[in-house]
């Protein structure tokens, strides 16, 4: 089994943002791209609502870019401003608008930044991670909480609200549009009553 799989990996020519990657133990991340050459497909790793990695098929024209979320400013030799990503990139000049908690729409193939999402209360944002993991909705404030987490609110589309840690929040728009495609159900969390309700539906249809 593991000898087919490092066949098929070196052979469909699979990349993990553009590059390809015959090691079939290589760790991919939220927000990574993965190409397979052979069939044409793109996909992203998302998270579902119950916080697990998802596998997100996405079309060509949005495999070319990425979102990363900003964690950290700083200046390297020669006082050259860099700035440091969420997966370990490290990009020189950027936009000196770009702050940390901010995120960056990436082209993959350059390596540069073709835009920015603020920070900020009425943007949209994807939940990384705690018990809400998976969640989308809109920031709607931000709590400071000196020596201790700051927590962020955000509400989903279909108007509940929760509260997560800070560094659990990443922005994916400006406003209610999201610069990528979302999985079914656009990040919302159905209670247990809701979910069972909708595989009875389900299964009404199908009889």
């Amino acid at each position: 089994k593991q000898w087919y799989q490092r066949r098929v990996a070196i052979t469909a020519g699979i990349k993990v943002d553009n590059r390809v990657r015959t090691d079939i133990g290589f760790p991919v991340g939220f927000q990574d791209v993965i190409t397979i050459d052979k069939t044409g497909e793109h996909f992203r790793m998302l998270f579902d609502v119950k916080g697990r990695f998802l596998i997100h098929r996405i079309k060509k024209e949005e495999a070319a870019y990425k979102l990363c979320v900003v964690k950290k400013l700083s200046t390297a030799a020669k006082g050259i401003p860099v700035l440091i990503t969420h997966d370990g990139r490290t990009i020189r000049y950027p936009d000196p608008d770009c702050k940390v908690h901010d995120t960056i729409k990436l082209d993959i193939e350059s390596g540069k930044i073709l835009d920015h999402i603020k920070f900020e209360p009425g943007n949209l944002a994807y939940i990384t991670g705690g018990q809400n993991c998976g969640r989308i909705g809109i920031i709607t404030h931000k709590e400071k909480h000196p020596g201790s987490f700051d927590i962020v609110h955000v509400k989903d589309s279909v108007g509940h609200s929760f509260a997560t840690r800070l560094s659990n929040v990443f922005p994916i728009g400006k406003g209610k549009q999201a610069w990528i495609s979302l999985p079914r159900g656009k990040g919302v969390r159905l209670s247990i009553a809701e979910e069972r309700d909708r595989k009875l539906a389900a299964k009404a249809k199908e009889m």
